[in-house]
Formats: structure tokens, sequence, C-alpha cells
């Protein structure tokens, strides 16, 4: 399958980017910073540009089966302007090139998923610790959502930097998760791929935790 891998240098993006490679997917990687993904394989194109540059997102969307995207804020106060922009420009651009499928990463906390958060745990991290990117991520969340695309938000608990396992939970029915969940990125990103071909969670947000 042919993807496009948005924030491909990133903790997860660069994992992500790892095993699509390893399924066999032919890969093209966006990244906004020359030179910030090493991997090298002939199955990869590396594509470099901003969020705004409509050329480039373009020559990455174009002929595509699927888009995923992995890109995040990095601060804790200042909200990414760039990013929920460039959601918005990828979103247009798929619906423009009809490239139908995007697998979106956000977080647990973001939109309803806060409500399956223990109510401390949604004071602290939702509403205190992680407020300005949970809300970003929200408005991409909400962009996404008003396309005629066939998405998946999906939703992890505290991400860490553990080995792919293969034991995990998910859903998208309304609960409350106990504790304070955690999932491997490894994880995350074999989930996101899992989705290209599964059907499961089309136009609706999953969470996911193990």
């Amino acid at each position: 399958m042919k993807v496009v891998i948005f924030g491909a240098n990133g903790k997860t993006g660069t994992i992500l980017t790892e095993q699509a490679l390893a399924k066999g997917h032919q890969v093209k990687a966006y990244i906004r910073r020359s030179g910030s993904l090493v991997l090298q394989h002939q199955n990869l194109k590396v594509i470099t540009g901003n969020l705004n540059d409509t050329g480039k997102l373009k020559e990455a969307i174009a002929g595509s089966d699927a888009v995923l995207s992995t890109l995040g804020g990095g601060s804790l106060t200042r909200h990414s302007t760039e990013i929920m922009t460039g959601i918005d420009n990828i979103a247009t651009l798929m619906e423009a090139e009809g490239v139908k499928r995007f697998i979106y990463l956000s977080s647990l906390g973001a939109g309803d998923s806060r409500f399956v958060m223990r109510r401390l745990i949604r004071f602290f991290i939702a509403d205190i610790m992680l407020r300005v990117p949970l809300a970003d991520h929200t408005t991409n969340e909400e962009r996404i959502a008003k396309s005629n695309l066939q998405w998946t938000l999906v939703r992890p608990a505290g991400l860490t930097n553990g080995p792919k396992t293969g034991r995990l939970k998910h859903g998208n029915q309304k609960t409350i998760l106990k504790g304070n969940p955690q999932i491997s990125r490894a994880n995350v990103a074999s989930f996101m791929l899992e989705q290209l071909s599964d059907t499961g969670y089309i136009n609706t947000g999953v969470w996911i935790y193990g």
C-alpha cells in the first residue's frame, strides 16, 4: 500500500515509518526539517516541506492510498497553530485528490475521550498539565470529523518507549479506564497500521492502552 506519514521524524513517527516499511508498504515520509529522519530504504521517499506548502503537500498526498499523522506540538503552554493549519490543509488536499483513508494520532483526553479518564486523572492531566495540547488535538479531530474522509482518531494513553507486545486494549464505548493507563509507542504504531485494512473504527475515535 502507498502511505504518507506526517511527523515521520518524531518518536512515534519514526517507529511507525520503520514498521510500515517492514510490512512492505511504500512510504512517503513528510518532515519539516531536512536531515531529521535518518532512515534509508528502497521503499522510502522523504519529502521536506512545511505544513503550509500546498505544493509539497500535494506531492506527498497525490496517488497515495492512505495518510497517517503523528504530528504533535512540542509545547505545553503554546498552541501549535502551524499543525492545526497543517491538518486542515492535509484534509482539504486529501479530499481534492480522492485519498480517503486518514488515520490521525491524537491522545486520550482529547474530544469526548476525556470522559473515559477517572475524574482526578482528568483534572490533573486533561484540565491542567496537557490542557493546551489536548485542545489542539480536539480542534484537529473536529476538522477531520467534518471531512468526507474515512478517518480514525487513535487516542492512546500515556506513551512509553517500551517494546511492541501486541497486548493492548482498545474500544470506542463509553467507560472509565482504571488507574493511569499507558502504552508503548511501538504498540500504538502497530495498531495504526492495522487500521489500514481494519474497518471497525472508521469515522470514530478509539481509546487504546496496554
